[in-house]
């Protein structure tokens, strides 16, 4: 078992920078998800913890050893790829046990590693069978299955179920999590979707342009975003924002979003005032827009007017396209709530769980002030 550290990393490609001075730890046994969208430089941070990229700059540490210089089978580590890798023409036993083989190992302790695998993935039924014979789930199992032979310190996943059906991702995922706790080993895994990092991971590492957003749990992320990129990548459907003034009328705070205002909950007037009148990004989760017929009792509420544009029927919740003058924005709404393309509606927001971000500190990067 082993704990990893990037210790300002940078990795560049001539000019173009993938990853630029990360730095972050992650503890042994810890399940960390590196998230972003595609082009972040995720994908390129673990390919260096793995050895198949060089590092520009920085160390890598896998335990207390530094690895930067280290090839890639020797680092005690285990990569299970997006497109399964799998030999073609071997058996799901011969790919499993393939990597043991060049190790020299007994063909008693080989078959031992395996069996126990395949039984833990529950793919002891396909082991004689070709890789071709196997759905897109059985095979990511086998890939999985070929790294948890080799009893690593470390696994890493690059996007393993982007080739998966939504069923089976929701599925796998599910099997991923239960056999990190099986296990019990350090598993760090990289993937574009949220989703995906907010259910499997013990704390989620946020990138964007190359750069470390954000490193914290699902559940901090979610309601204490560090700027306005996190706060708008983490939740789905996507925070809604509004470009305003923060003003200050007969004492109070308000947040004029020139088509309609808001007022600030007086509590919060301490952490804000130093934005009394300058431009602000006030954002609120769709889940905080509330039919006020079902808004839940005892909130802090402010009424909003607006047009419904369009109508979502999920079954267990409506998602709601609403229209104030010139914006746009989502609310995920009660199942029962009566609502029809084009009629007039009023919507309450929840104003204890509102955010602000501060553009004039980081027009390209907002960060969160409240």
């Amino acid at each position: 078992m082993a704990n990893v550290m990037y210790d300002h990393v940078w990795k560049k490609f001539g000019d173009v920078v993938a990853v630029q001075d990360l730095t972050l730890e992650i503890e042994d046994k810890e399940f960390l998800v590196l998230v972003g969208p595609s082009g972040c430089g995720k994908t390129t941070a673990l390919r260096c913890l793995a050895g198949l990229e060089e590092i520009t700059e920085g160390r890598v540490l896998i335990g207390d050893q530094v690895v930067n210089d280290v090839a890639p089978k020797d680092r005690d580590i285990a990569m299970v790829f997006q497109s399964y890798a799998l030999y073609p023409h071997m058996s799901v036993y011969d790919n499993m046990a393939f990597g043991l083989k060049l190790r020299k190992m007994s063909k008693e302790e080989i078959d031992k590693r395996v069996q126990i695998a395949a039984k833990t993935l529950g793919i002891e039924s396909f082991l004689q069978r070709k890789p071709k014979e196997l759905s897109g789930g059985q095979r990511q199992r086998v890939a999985v299955g070929r790294a948890i032979v080799r009893e690593p310190k470390v696994f890493l996943f690059d996007e393993p179920l982007s080739n998966l059906d939504a069923k089976l991702r929701v599925q796998t995922r599910a099997e991923l999590s239960k056999l990190h706790k099986r296990l019990q080993t350090t598993f760090i895994y990289v993937t574009h979707d949220q989703t995906e990092a907010m259910t499997m991971a013990n704390r989620i590492a946020v990138m964007s342009k190359a750069k470390l957003q954000q490193l914290d749990t699902p559940q901090q992320l979610y309601d204490h975003p560090a700027n306005l990129f996190v706060a708008g990548f983490i939740g789905s459907p996507a925070m809604n924002f509004f470009n305003g003034k923060l003003l200050e009328e007969e004492g109070h705070y308000i947040a004029d979003l020139s088509s309609f205002k808001v007022r600030i909950p007086d509590k919060d007037k301490s952490n804000i005032s130093f934005l009394v009148g300058k431009d602000i990004i006030f954002g609120i989760r769709p889940e905080d827009i509330h039919a006020p017929q079902y808004a839940p009792p005892g909130i802090i509420a402010e009424p909003v007017d607006t047009k419904i544009d369009v109508t979502e029927l999920m079954g267990n919740e409506i998602l709601l396209y609403l229209v104030n003058g010139e914006h746009s924005f989502i609310a995920r709404v009660d199942p029962r709530t009566e609502a029809k393309y084009g009629d007039d509606a009023q919507v309450l927001f929840n104003m204890e769980n509102y955010h602000i971000f501060d553009p004039n500190a980081d027009p390209e990067n907002p960060p969160a002030v409240m």
